[in-house]
């Protein structure tokens, strides 16, 4: 979307520069006005001559659409799990591969031998599909934001070419489009990292060069759970584990609720109010351009500052789905190395803080 709001001005008002060696945002609009609906046919052209780089997916191989499918992904990739899954049942593997593990019987891992073991690798195949949906997301975002900025910087040295700029008003077009080139290689080590921790705990080194996966996580959910609702479920697994691990465990629980409802604000506030907010103040940035009140230098600056949110949104979306694994693993008596620091980047796996 952030792409398609600035595509069509910018490669517009680079033509009209080319074309008749006046290439201010000025003639760009003129020119745009030769359309019959204006900006809203530039727009569709753009998105429908996209280049086939900027369709092509981060990844081929193998579908991974859910967090569910990474989870038996993950299992499959240990035979020794299939005795503790076949003593679970079908119901219980349901439940857990659905991420529903409060549903299930907390005397579960104390009767059914290896069950901590199943539910191990659930989280790290839960965790590593989460964090490979967001970077590959996020790297889509990032790819867009260079079209934009080398579309900018071009349109930019035809002003000089043509005298009405000068070098020194080239630069900050110019150093716009380094830094975004810069941020893509960074999002794009991001995300064939994630895709590596991936494949890893797929079992599929050497087998699988990436996997397919979905556009974007999944919605976070519009309601938290409360610490009310889970206390009596933390309370009964603290007495099928022994003393010394109980008290960690209470300890535990108290960090990842704390992570999952912290998470839950951010995802929704970013989500929310931050991203609804810049999409307004972009939509009336275009409307003043098209008005000739704004410059198509503003209208660069204002989409990327609402590609910056989008970045940050999808980081929180991802931030949260991550807390809440790790509060659903503390609610079966497992422990995380640690929890995010809801402090990262969109474009880098979650940092964890530890406990």
């Amino acid at each position: 979307m952030v792409v398609g709001i600035l595509a069509g001005p910018l490669a517009l008002s680079a033509q009209t520069a080319s074309t008749v060696q006046e290439s201010d945002w000025r003639r760009a609009n003129d020119a745009v006005g030769t359309f019959k609906r204006g900006h809203a046919d530039v727009l569709k052209w753009e998105q429908a001559n996209l280049t086939a780089d900027a369709r092509q997916p981060v990844a081929t191989g193998a579908a991974i659409p859910t967090a569910e499918a990474a989870v038996r992904m993950a299992w499959r990739a240990h035979l020794e799990l299939a005795g503790p899954l076949a003593r679970l049942g079908a119901q219980n593997e349901q439940l857990i591969a659905e991420g529903r593990w409060t549903a299930l019987d907390p005397s579960l891992q104390r009767r059914v031998h290896d069950a901590g073991e199943v539910l191990e690798v659930a989280v790290q195949g839960r965790k590593a599909w989460i964090e490979a949906v967001a970077a590959q997301q996020v790297l889509k975002h990032q790819r867009d934001m260079l079209e934009a900025a080398q579309a900018a910087s071009e349109l930019g040295q035809r002003m000089v070419t043509v005298g009405n700029w000068s070098k020194l008003q080239l630069t900050p077009v110019q150093l716009a489009e380094t830094n975004a080139r810069m941020t893509l290689r960074r999002a794009q080590y991001a995300a064939d990292r994630a895709q590596s921790s991936l494949i890893k705990t797929m079992g599929q080194m050497g087998l699988q060069d990436g996997f397919s996966l979905p556009e974007q996580l999944p919605a976070i959910p519009a309601q938290a759970m409360s610490e009310a609702e889970l206390q009596p479920r933390a309370e009964a697994i603290r007495q099928q584990l022994p003393d010394a691990e109980s008290l960690r465990n209470r300890a535990l629980f108290r960090q990842s609720m704390n992570a999952y409802r912290s998470a839950h604000a951010l995802a929704l506030d970013s989500q929310g109010d931050v991203l609804k907010t810049r999409e307004f103040i972009t939509e009336e940035t275009v409307l003043h351009y098209n008005g000739m009140l704004k410059s198509v230098w503003d209208l660069l600056d204002e989409v990327r500052n609402q590609s910056q949110a989008t970045v940050a949104a999808i980081g929180a979306q991802r931030d949260f789905w991550i807390a809440e694994t790790d509060l659903q693993w503390v609610l079966q008596g497992g422990a995380p190395d640690g929890f995010v620091s809801l402090g990262g980047s969109g474009g880098d796996a979650p940092a964890a803080a530890a406990h």
